[in-house]
């Protein structure tokens, strides 16, 4: 029996992609077609998603027929509270057999695997979510070996289908893994890992497919199914950037939007002056961040780049869809030792333009540039070209001493700024940037503070 599955992953809501993905799925599935999502659909960049915690996704993948989505870590990011309210207003399954709450309880709605009957054949259809290191119980859950979960789901389901799906958000290097130490699976449809396949690969009779990111490809595979044999008879990725939109997922975001904008848009507070935003210069939006961030983890100092911030704030009444717009990278404060030699290092290298226009890109990342470092508690003289002297609360910079920094993890890593990666004993928080701006921007105290300079010319 010949049947098809139509799949994506990693689209992270490039929505304009998605709506010409529903339209070629339009065009290619008939009722016995199974459409499928290997996670990281629901990317919280978006204003439709901030704005309806997550239920636009949900309609989106409702509205172009699919029958189940892998939860990814950009399901996850948003917490345990935010899954569980999409999971239980939708009719699409979601799934993870190897993520539970800490407790070891399965979350609300959100399922190991689902069985989907199509063309008389009983389809299991697994998910399996990745790692993301500490963040897992900051946000409120475990994991457990996945491995152990699928083989579990299969035993539990033994005799219960004809036909074996696994959605794997894991990476192709673990989807090999299970498809080298587990018999019996005979689709692994995989993401995380942005991997755009020419063919599928077929390892240990497992046929695995995976499609890339950002919605520029929709995965068809076309399976023969002969009693407990199952086969590949084709596996391609169709291009559909160039492709025209489905009328009824445009109309889906636009409704979604409305309503987002319209919740969003409620003032919190207001402001009294203009706090303007440079990404070469320093200035008052991202000192605000780094007086922020400095006082929040209670750190030596605070240090943070202006390319996690899009813009500055106009004064008047200030929304949650401006912090959302200016903010938009899903990046956590994080705290690290580090020493004052490394801490020198990547401030002067902040003095070259270069560095500060280079491009930003990296985990989590949302923005266009690097940017400027900019600091908190700290006191840095310069000639343009080379940093003189450092101070931090009055003191000068100790080449050798270690000192705390609160910052993002993504100047913890190192990116943009190698030399901040030479720290030890980070500690994350599991808000994110954003929520740090809304509080602070509230205190007059921090705007007064944001203007006074760090960066002295000498």
């Amino acid at each position: 029996m010949r049947v098809t599955i139509l799949h994506t992953n990693d689209i992270h809501s490039n929505f304009s992609n998605f709506s010409k993905i529903a339209k070629c799925i339009e065009e290619e599935k008939d009722s016995d077609t199974l459409v499928l999502d290997a996670g990281d659909f629901a990317d919280f960049k978006r204003i439709e998603l901030q704005g309806t915690d997550g239920l636009a996704a949900m309609e989106l993948l409702e509205g172009a027929g699919y029958d189940a989505l892998a939860v990814g870590n950009n399901e996850i990011f948003q917490g345990i509270d935010i899954l569980e309210y999409m999971a239980s207003n939708t009719q699409l399954a979601l799934l993870s057999s190897n993520m539970l709450l800490l407790d070891h309880k399965r979350l609300k709605n959100v399922y190991d695997s689902v069985i989907i009957n199509k063309k008389g054949l009983r389809f299991l259809v697994i998910g399996a979510s990745p790692d993301i290191g500490p963040f897992n119980k900051l946000l409120g859950f475990t994991l457990i070996d996945y491995l152990d979960a699928v083989l579990q789901v299969m035993e539990r389901q033994k005799d219960q289908y004809d036909v074996s799906i696994l959605l794997s958000h894991l990476g192709m290097d673990k989807d090999k893994e299970i498809a080298e130490k587990i018999d019996g699976i005979n689709v692994i449809i995989g993401g995380h890992f942005h991997i755009l396949m020419d063919q599928p690969e077929v390892v240990n009779g497992t046929i695995i497919h995976t499609s890339g990111m950002q919605g520029e490809h929709l995965g068809k595979l076309v399976l023969d199914v002969s009693g407990n044999q199952v086969s590949l008879i084709e596996g391609q990725n169709i291009d559909v950037q160039m492709g025209e939109d489905s009328v009824a997922v445009l109309e889906i975001m636009k409704k979604n939007k409305e309503k987002a904008i319209k919740r969003l848009s409620e003032p919190f507070c207001r402001i009294e002056k203009d706090i303007w935003h440079d990404v070469v210069e320093e200035n008052p939006m991202t000192n605000l961040l780094a007086d922020a961030l400095q006082n929040f983890m209670s750190c030596d100092i605070g240090i943070i780049n202006s390319g996690v911030i899009n813009g500055g704030i106009k004064r008047g009444d200030v929304s949650r869809k401006k912090i959302i717009e200016l903010c938009p990278s899903p990046l956590n404060p994080t705290s690290f030792k580090i020493q004052g030699k490394d801490l020198w290092e990547a401030l002067e290298n902040s003095l070259d333009s270069d560095c500060c226009y280079a491009d930003g890109k990296g985990p989590g990342f949302r923005g266009k540039y690097a940017g400027r470092l900019h600091v908190s508690n700290a006191v840095i003289e310069h000639d343009g070209r080379k940093v003189k002297k450092i101070t931090i609360q009055g003191a000068n910079l100790d080449m050798d001493r270690w000192y705390t920094a609160a910052s993002s993890d993504y100047l913890q890593r190192g990116t943009g700024y190698p030399a901040l990666a030479k720290n030890q004993d980070e500690q994350y928080s599991k808000e994110y940037l954003r929520d740090i701006i809304q509080e602070y921007v509230k205190e007059d105290a921090y705007i007064e503070k944001a203007f006074k300079e760090r960066w002295i010319l000498k």
